[in-house]
């Protein structure tokens, strides 16, 4: 079962970056489940290698515990990771978000298509963007199609540091 796109901003920041440690683990076999980040949690308690703060690790149990309630055991962790672009994918999306070709708030799959069409050319040409990274852009938006959708809207995936 796939959760709608905005149950990551309802996770705190800790716990979807100890999510996102369950989810990239390599020796993991199948997707975790909600299930198996409570698990990892308890387990990470115990550890006493453990360097989450001790009052961050109890009000992430909570967190999951809730979660839980309310999307059930089963629910993808994944769901709960929150995704944002890169620097240099968020800089494509500004620069597609101001361009008079695409609309206002283009899609993703909008910005796909004007990065094919030379929008990662140009910026590489004006120095805004590293030549090494053409392909690893386009590698993250199709990552972050497949996550979302063609039609989910780009912004909100721009990452403001």
């Amino acid at each position: 079962m796939r959760a709608p796109i905005d149950v990551a901003t309802r996770v705190s920041a800790i716990l979807s970056a100890f999510i996102a440690k369950v989810v990239n683990d390599p020796d993991r076999d199948d997707p975790p489940t909600l299930e198996d980040v409570r698990a990892a949690l308890h387990e990470s308690s115990r550890a006493a290698e453990v360097r989450m703060h001790p009052q961050d690790r109890t009000s992430s149990l909570a967190e999951i515990e809730s979660l839980i309630e309310e999307y059930g055991e089963e629910m993808l962790a994944i769901d709960f990771v929150a995704a944002k672009a890169s620097e240099g994918l968020s800089r494509i999306i500004e620069t597609a978000m101001t361009g008079v070709r695409l609309p206002r708030n283009p899609t993703l799959g909008a910005v796909r298509q004007a990065m094919v069409n030379g929008l990662t050319a140009r910026l590489v040409g004006e120095g805004a963007i590293d030549p090494d990274e053409d392909d690893t852009l386009l590698a993250e938006i199709d990552a972050l199609i497949r996550r979302f959708g063609k039609d989910a809207v780009a912004e909100n995936l721009i990452r403001f540091e």
